[in-house]
């Protein structure tokens, strides 16, 4: 159901690659709720994904853009601006890669150039994203800026490696920066720690299935859907959340306050 909560509202939304993506759920809703946006990927995960569907589901322009290229984030905002006729309101990051990760590497053998590529692509690309945005003014006052994390950026995770680091430092950007685009322009900066995703890339780490299976057993309300985390993000993109910003926001049914389940405890005995 619809209740134009975006209407007016101009966006750049990342990491769309299949219907599977939260990026692409994201987007759907984005449209439904009245905004305009555009999309955007890097070149090479746009020929792997099938983002031309979704630019035609939602009458939104593509912008490819390699989000490590400060070069190109410049390009993307003001061909963005051009193409909506104005400054933008909302930009969701969903950006995530790991090589060690995909070539199975343990944490404590981590390959260090993986590991930078990793940080890269993941962590550097939001402070570039906000960095270009804050210096070309890009965003208008109240914009709100959300990048997707993960609990392990606080707790370990021994299948999750390196994004673990990675993800702490996306939600320590999203702090900081927080704090200088609130009292330069009233820009909200946020970080949602959503449960585990049947997503293509969360689908790509080793053991994801049981873990899923024992995130739902250990969440009070279950595992939070890719489309209850796009339902999320737009209410943070809304006018209902101006005054919340700099925060990491856990979005996992219950499973980060508890401590363990009665499931749990019987699936022992």
């Amino acid at each position: 159901m619809a209740h134009n909560l975006l209407k007016g509202k101009r966006g750049i939304i990342t990491g769309a690659l299949d219907e599977n993506s939260i990026a692409w759920k994201v987007a759907l809703r984005a449209h439904e709720e009245g905004a305009t946006f555009v999309l955007t990927n890097a070149p090479i995960a746009m020929r792997m994904g099938e983002i031309n569907k979704l630019a035609a589901q939602t009458n939104s322009k593509i912008i490819p853009a390699d989000a490590t290229s400060v070069e190109d984030i410049e390009k993307l905002y003001t061909e963005a601006m051009a193409h909506l006729g104005g400054k933008i309101d909302f930009v969701l990051h969903s950006i995530g890669m790991s090589v060690n990760i995909r070539k199975n590497i343990p944490y404590p053998e981590l390959n260090y150039d993986y590991f930078n590529k990793g940080v890269d692509v993941s962590a550097f690309s939001f402070h570039k994203l906000l960095a270009v945005a804050y210096k070309l003014d890009a965003l208008n006052e109240h914009a709100s800026v959300v990048a997707l994390s993960y609990i392990a950026a606080q707790r370990a995770y021994p299948f999750y490696t390196d994004m673990a680091d990675i993800k702490a430092m996306l939600e320590s950007i999203a702090r900081t920066f927080g704090y200088h685009y609130g009292k330069h322009k009233k820009v909200r900066v946020n970080t949602i720690s959503q449960s585990p995703t049947r997503t293509t890339a969360g689908s790509g780490i080793k053991g994801f299935s049981d873990f899923y299976d024992f995130a739902e057993k250990q969440s009070p309300l279950g595992n939070a859907s890719a489309e209850d985390c796009a339902n999320y993000t737009i209410s943070l993109f809304s006018d209902f959340t101006r005054m919340v910003t700099m925060q990491n926001l856990y979005h996992d049914g219950g499973y980060s306050s508890t401590g363990v389940s009665q499931e749990q405890l019987d699936a022992m005995k």
